[in-house]
């Protein structure tokens, strides 16, 4: 028999590969090559997050009543295209339609990765082994990535290396439909709208009873507005505190992100290591969380103060590697301990949704502060809602058996 965390290992590190090789360079393109403001380019994120906070739980329902494996080849043929998309043109509105379409494919992806490895699998003792090692393989493909579409933008052009990496997430598609088994999960033959609104309103009712996932849904709101303003913003404050000038000549930007982005996940990787042997044991997670939240804060301190390009790497070393990697993993393994099988796309479409509301709220405001004051204001204001964050994860009181008594009966 086919262990099956072998091709989808492989699957998170190639999707990694094209993701952030593609992001660091389009990451410089929306600065550079489209001269976007800073509440222009958290617009941009804005945007995806409104349109994939809607679209989040029908294609969660979708994965939990039709199909895992072809919600995720869907997703990767959406993601392709606005990938493509994306490095031809630089006028601000097609910018924001291919970031929606970003938004779209990512929600066929969000929850049912997770869903599908854990039934096929079936083997609750050895998933959150693997999937904090689906996490640090993707940090390995995000570093491996950000050398090979950077250099690739180094040698020709930040369009063409966008394009490429575009056309090469859509062709990905094609070997999860190969290679992606499904016998774990039996998709509803007929009535599939009464089953779909029957998985929803399970997911729904779990998700109100559970205090630990009510906990987590709460913090991911504040994690990923945090995480907003951090993505969008930190490319332009690195621009604006300059470059080192011993980088080599050409486009220097790209060598330098494309560095700072392999130090940032080989940190990542590591924190990760640290966290599967530790993740073990009533209160680990929360533990986890919140000492990632108070790591996370002091780099965005770091990053909102630093003096000169340098100390804003390390502040974004600190962030990026340790803060939101550890926040964002605990949380997913998180939920899916405390989410049935029945309801476990569902349930993570649901963190997802959580995801796309505090981006939009919290990210918003942290765009306006940028355009209005400054990007050091904007970081000031993100790194005291990561440090509120894991205070409110690390002292909020929740009953845990009770809670697994009440999802058994859910």
């Amino acid at each position: 028999m086919m262990d099956i965390t072998v091709p989808y290992l492989r699957w998170a590190w190639m999707r990694a590969v094209l993701h952030r090789g593609y992001w660091l360079v389009t990451s410089i393109y929306l600065v550079l090559d489209a001269g976007l403001s800073p509440f222009e380019l958290v617009f941009l994120g804005t945007a995806q997050s409104i349109i994939s906070i809607i679209f989040e739980v029908p294609t969660g329902v979708v994965a939990d009543t039709i199909s895992r494996k072809w919600s995720l080849v869907i997703s990767q043929l959406l993601i392709g295209g606005s990938m493509v998309a994306t490095g031809l043109v630089t006028a601000f509105p097609a910018l924001v339609i291919t970031q929606m379409i970003w938004g779209v494919g990512w929600t066929f992806a969000s929850g049912a990765d997770v869903a599908w490895v854990t039934d096929e699998l079936n083997d609750d003792e050895r998933i959150g082994r693997v999937l904090t090692k689906q996490a640090r393989w993707s940090y390995i493909g995000a570093a491996t990535g950000m050398i090979a579409v950077g250099s690739l933008a180094w040698l020709t052009e930040r369009d063409t290396a966008m394009i490429c990496a575009g056309v090469a997430t859509t062709l990905l598609g094609l070997y999860v439909a190969t290679r992606f088994p499904e016998t774990g999960f039996t998709p509803a033959r007929d009535q599939h709208w009464r089953r779909s609104a029957s998985i929803f309103r399970r997911g729904l009712t779990l998700a109100r009873r559970d205090r630990e996932i009510l906990l987590v849904f709460a913090a991911t709101i504040m994690v990923n507005g945090v995480d907003e303003a951090f993505g969008r913003l930190h490319p332009k404050k690195l621009i604006d505190l300059g470059i080192p000038g011993w980088i080599p000549t050409g486009d220097n930007e790209v060598v330098w992100f494309t560095a700072l982005g392999i130090a940032t996940y080989a940190t990542g990787a590591l924190a990760l290591r640290v966290v599967e042997s530790r993740f073990e044991g009533v209160g680990a997670a929360r533990r986890l969380y919140a000492l990632a939240c108070a790591v996370g804060a002091v780099g965005l301190a770091l990053l909102a103060f630093a003096p000169d390009g340098v100390t804003g790497s390390a502040g974004i070393l600190i962030v990026g590697g340790i803060g939101m990697t550890v926040t964002r993993a605990v949380g997913v393994i998180w939920v899916n301990r405390r989410a049935t099988s029945e309801v476990r796309a569902t349930m993570q479409s649901f963190l997802g949704q959580a995801e796309y509301f505090g981006e939009i709220v919290f990210g918003v405001s942290f765009g306006i502060l940028a355009q209005t004051t400054t990007i050091t204001a904007a970081f000031t204001a993100a790194c005291l809602l990561f440090a509120t964050t894991g205070l409110i994860v690390r002292f909020t009181q929740t009953d845990a058996s009770l809670q697994k008594a009440q999802r058994i009966h859910v």
